[in-house]
């Protein structure tokens, strides 16, 4: 008989600190009843209390009573502890934190207890299944990261389970790079050394979240996990609407799915709106190295990284490893740019006592290309385009700009092929990069980016952010010009929270010591002091 264990409101807390609305939690309970799965795992079970959570990551007896928990559902409720608060240095102890987590199963809703915890952490908490069988509860243990384990460590791993009272020993696919094949490969290797139930927890990096399930059951797992719409660390999980199709064959009792639908229109169609967890190419990008979800999810909800920045930090973590998430290694990725600032040239060569005019991707600049061309003209300003922008006469540009290794790789071919040199921090980028661009001009100006804010230099630049506008800000205001001009930078859609960002990045620089004056010249969302490009042309 196939189990089927539902954790959304555990799992899918890792978006709204575990913060679940009563209703949505009333309605969720309702459509697990109706749907008759197997278990319920409300959240988490911890000591730790650091900055607010909500209720379903401590997951009380107390809290638990005040659910209003469907009598279909009684004895089906689980909660889950982290190994790590049972194997750390700084805990009083596995049986003293266990005592101060649970009561007597007699004492409380709980039926269920999972433990997660790493492969490094198992042994210490194994004794736990011992201490929980003795009060009660159903016990299960979730091993993390035993992807890129071999066969032989997970068969000794599995050996060591069954010296203990597990109810369910369950194996977790963290990074969701495991293929159909592989996951069979693993259940082999677990059976040389266990020979209780196995159970199995996707994540849906690349999409295969079902397919490894319903691959893991042929292979004989009988307990199996999903979330509502797969609401769960960075992609998610495997779907409850989904697998529970796919598991009829294989279950007697199938429930009724109406209320499971109406919960997804109601609560969760919002929320994965408002939080966007789900598949998209980056997490498939992390599945197949081996990267922490959290880190593309991490990216994903911070409006400092674009999309190449998101690429440059994938493409790190490939080299130095992402297997754990930390954010000390996602701000050490976020710093593209090798050693210290440095760079050997002055824009001040070219554009002191000068007016710069900065060149943007907007739909500006097509739409008033004649006005700007004659404003060129007429004022002869030191013209600097951003990246491979194209919509203006290449003989009034004189230079480009571009600073973004993903970015400049992407755009080489198109740089290779323009007229203008290239400003750019040519001995501080990758050396991939530096090759592409051999047989360009480069204007080598240095670049560092810090939350610090803007700081110019003679031959290098401090920003708060590696984007280009930023860049090519610092560029006329080390280059000492007079004024900056600006065309092209419209804005984005309304709405767009990047407009916000531009509006706050420009409103830095204006505050920023050493400063030049600032106007616009086409119209602009970014509250920029405005000009006419017509009025300019008297």
């Amino acid at each position: 008989m196939n189990l089927h264990l539902d954790c959304t409101l555990r799992d899918g807390g890792y978006y709204n600190d575990w913060d679940f609305a009563p209703g949505l939690v009333v309605d969720y309970l309702q459509a697990m009843a109706a749907l008759q799965v197997d278990f319920v795992e409300i959240g988490f079970r911890s000591l730790k209390n650091e900055g607010f959570k909500g209720g379903c990551a401590f997951s009380t007896d107390s809290f638990l009573n005040s659910l209003l928990i469907p009598v279909e559902l009684t004895d089906k409720i689980g909660v889950m502890i982290n190994g790590s608060e049972l194997a750390s240095k700084q805990s009083p102890g596995l049986v003293v934190t266990l005592e101060k987590l649970f009561a007597p199963k007699s004492q409380s809703p709980v039926t269920l207890v999972r433990i997660a915890c790493h492969v490094h952490e198992f042994e210490t908490c194994l004794p736990a299944a011992s201490w929980l069988k003795a009060q009660g509860y159903l016990v299960g243990f979730n091993l993390m990261q035993v992807a890129d384990r071999s066969p032989e460590e997970i068969t000794q791993l599995a050996k060591k389970a069954s010296e203990y009272p597990i109810d369910a020993l369950y194996f977790a696919d963290s990074m969701g790079s495991l293929s159909p094949k592989e996951v069979t490969q693993i259940i082999q290797a677990f059976r040389a050394g266990w020979q209780g139930a196995l159970g199995i927890h996707t994540h849906d990096n690349m999409g295969q979240a079902i397919a490894n399930t319903l691959q893991a059951i042929q292979d004989g797992v009988t307990w199996v996990d999903s979330t509502v719409t797969g609401m769960g660390r960075g992609p998610g999980n495997a779907q409850t609407e989904y697998l529970t199709m796919a598991l009829e064959p294989y279950r007697t009792n199938k429930g009724n799915p109406t209320k499971l639908f109406e919960l997804i229109r109601k609560h969760f169609k919002p929320l994965q709106a408002q939080y966007g967890w789900g598949t998209n190419p980056y997490y498939y990008m992390a599945g197949q190295h081996g990267i922490h979800p959290t880190y593309i999810q991490e990216m994903l909800q911070d409006s400092r990284y674009s999309d190449e920045d998101i690429l440059a930090v994938i493409d790190h973590l490939k080299i130095e490893g992402g297997k754990k998430f930390s954010l000390d290694t996602l701000e050490a990725a976020r710093h593209f740019y090798s050693g210290e600032p440095r760079g050997t040239w002055s824009p001040k060569s070219v554009m002191q006592g000068r007016d710069v005019l900065i060149v943007g991707t907007g739909p500006g600049v097509a739409k008033y290309r004649s006005a700007i061309e004659a404003f060129i003209e007429q004022h002869q300003p030191y013209v600097i385009a951003l990246n491979t922008q194209k919509n203006l006469r290449e003989d009034l540009i004189h230079a480009r700009a571009a600073c973004h290794p993903v970015r400049l790789l992407a755009d080489c071919h198109e740089h290779l092929n323009l007229p203008q040199p290239l400003i750019t921090p040519a001995s501080m980028l990758p050396e991939d990069v530096q090759q592409e661009l051999k047989t360009k001009t480069l204007l080598d100006f240095g670049i560092s980016v810090s939350s610090a804010g803007f700081e110019f230099h003679e031959y290098y630049a401090q920003l708060p952010t590696s984007l280009v506008v930023s860049y090519a800000l610092a560029i006329a205001t080390a280059g000492q010009a007079n004024h900056i001009f600006m065309v092209g930078f419209d804005g984005y859609p309304a709405g767009d929270s990047r407009n916000q960002e531009m509006i706050d990045l420009f409103a830095q620089y204006r505050h920023a010591p050493s400063s030049v004056p600032l106007y616009t010249l086409t119209p602009s969302q970014y509250q920029l002091p405005s000009l006419s490009i017509y009025g300019a042309l008297n």
